[in-house]
């Protein structure tokens, strides 16, 4: 058995690292868990908004964040372009945060990275180990079993927190099935880097079109004719419409639209292919919390329904496990019913705006046509404009 921890947070992306941040600056014992070695790609948008920057900035990675722009590992933004089906165009500018931060493109190798080392910086302790499962002891966590090194191992703790993403095994371990995301609320997505292509600089762009309502494919800039192209929809739809195996041929037909390919350069291709899942947090009734542990971020399911955003609601997920997680142990209780604290605060967090966004969703999934009038008709405040400026 390996000595005990206070805290166990197994996966350390941005929702696991930020909560290791937190709690280690407390003072508490942290053990981060990841079954990669940091830096490491993960297949993203890449886009990250101001409101996410000026939490970093406030858990103290101001300097490493300027020091990575300086480096051109974080690309700034300052505006955004939305495309209808029938061509139509609204551009809008990204204003800065409240705090005078800025939304970035950041590639997850570098992002992660940042925001892992400063978990370090802290005082988490950091271990690569793949963790297979949770140790239950008469029906609440208390710990978790993972492969180091080629062995199997238990490290117990008084908490633990999953962080581990949508394939998450703390997640799939806890939940019942009936407790699970269905097909209506995830997605998939597919992301590959362009090289040699004509970028719009500092600028994002979003485009509508009708075999991927009401999902969207988009063009991140990352600078230096590079970007990160890609498209997602969601799962009930695709698996209806599509088929497994069909996301490749869609970024093709996208990439062969008349007004994307004249910006393919010489030179011209795409690497680092990679699909993913997502799950949005627009699904009623998931229970986030067990006796002993936690989920945060994609491993509970935040993703904005709307433009598959996660990043900032796994570190508004972070923060808000943090406080609860810190204090249930001052009152030495990791019960449930101590931790369903938890579930109320991200409810009021977030879902107003995931309610919002499922429900615009819908209708451009029934009503496509709204697409073309909202964005030929409306301006940049109009509430499609706003979640795509703010829920990048």
């Amino acid at each position: 058995m390996e000595s005990k921890h206070e805290i166990i947070i197994v996966g350390a992306g941005p929702a696991g690292a930020t909560t290791a941040i937190i709690l280690a600056q407390q003072g508490h014992d942290v053990l981060l868990i990841d079954r990669r070695q940091f830096p490491r790609d993960k297949a993203c948008g890449d886009a990250v908004p101001a409101v996410a920057i000026e939490l970093m900035w406030r858990l103290g990675m101001k300097e490493k964040i300027n020091q990575a722009v300086q480096r051109g590992e974080f690309y700034p933004l300052d505006g955004m372009l939305l495309m209808s089906p029938k061509g139509y165009r609204l551009e809008a500018d990204f204003k800065k945060g409240t705090e005078g931060g800025d939304s970035y493109v950041a590639p997850r190798f570098y992002f992660d990275a940042v925001i892992q080392q400063h978990a370090v910086d802290s005082g988490a302790q950091f271990l690569q180990a793949d963790v297979k499962e949770p140790i239950m002891e008469n029906g609440r966590v208390a710990g978790v079993r993972a492969r180091v090194n080629g062995s199997i191992k238990d490290f117990p703790a008084k908490l633990v927190i999953g962080a581990d993403g949508v394939t998450s095994a703390i997640t799939r371990a806890l939940r019942p099935k009936n407790n699970r995301h269905v097909d209506k609320h995830r997605a998939i997505a597919l992301r590959a880097y362009a090289e040699n292509f004509d970028e719009f600089p500092h600028q994002v762009e979003f485009y509508f079109y009708n075999e991927i309502l009401p999902g969207y494919a988009w063009i991140f800039p990352t600078g230096d004719n590079q970007a990160n192209i890609g498209l997602g929809m969601r799962l009930d739809r695709f698996r209806g419409n599509h088929g497994k195996g069909r996301l490749q041929k869609m970024l093709d037909d996208f990439l062969a639209m008349p007004e994307i390919k004249e910006r393919l350069l010489p030179g011209f291709r795409l690497r680092d292919v990679a699909v993913w899942q997502l799950n949005f947090g627009s699904q009623k009734r998931l229970q986030h919390v067990y006796d002993g542990a936690i989920l945060v971020g994609d491993a509970a399911g935040f993703i904005n329904p709307l433009t598959g955003g996660g990043i900032h609601n796994a570190m508004v997920s972070a923060d808000l496990a943090a406080q609860t997680a810190h204090d249930a142990l001052a009152k030495e209780d990791t019960s449930r019913q101590t931790l369903q604290i938890y579930e109320k605060l991200v409810h009021d967090a977030m879902w107003s705006g995931m309610r919002r966004s499922y429900s615009l969703q819908r209708w451009l999934l029934n009503f496509p046509f709204l697409i073309d009038i909202m964005i030929k008709q409306m301006k940049a405040n109009s509430r499609l404009a706003q979640i795509f400026l703010t829920k990048l």
